[in-house]
């Protein structure tokens, strides 16, 4: 696992409140939120938030009795935010090399988070790599 920044995933709880659990948990711990979200689907909460300090979102997490909760490495890169279709393009790319991206989102300062299995961390790296590079 790389030094961070890292994705907090956490499952939350169907019920009023629990995204303020989760919020208040983290903060009193000094964890700040640099970007991400919660998303439901299908009757679950799932919230994924980039997180500089992975140990201690988790330690929060726990303490707060939320969860099950995981931190893993992400992928970060930028769009060309005046160039339409950019998304579809990097995404492309990814799937052409075999790399599924799971969860996708955005920081506060606009870099897109990429969110893949361990076995795919290496070859979306390279793709991203070559991205960057132009």
């Amino acid at each position: 696992m790389t030094a961070g920044p890292w994705d907090l995933e956490v499952c939350l709880p169907d019920r009023p409140g629990a995204l303020a659990d989760l919020g208040q948990a983290l903060g009193a711990a000094g964890v700040s939120l640099e970007g991400g979200g919660v998303f439901a689907c299908e009757g679950r909460a799932v919230a994924h938030y980039l997180v500089d300090d992975g140990p201690a979102a988790l330690a929060a997490v726990a303490a707060a009795g939320l969860g099950p909760a995981v931190v893993r490495d992400i992928v970060m890169t930028r769009l060309d935010q005046e160039t339409p279709g950019q998304l579809g393009t990097l995404a492309r790319r990814l799937g052409d090399a075999g790399v599924n991206v799971a969860t996708q989102y955005s920081d506060h300062a606009g870099n897109l988070v990429l969110l893949v299995s361990d076995e795919h961390l290496g070859a979306c790296r390279q793709v991203v790599a070559r991205w960057e590079r132009g």
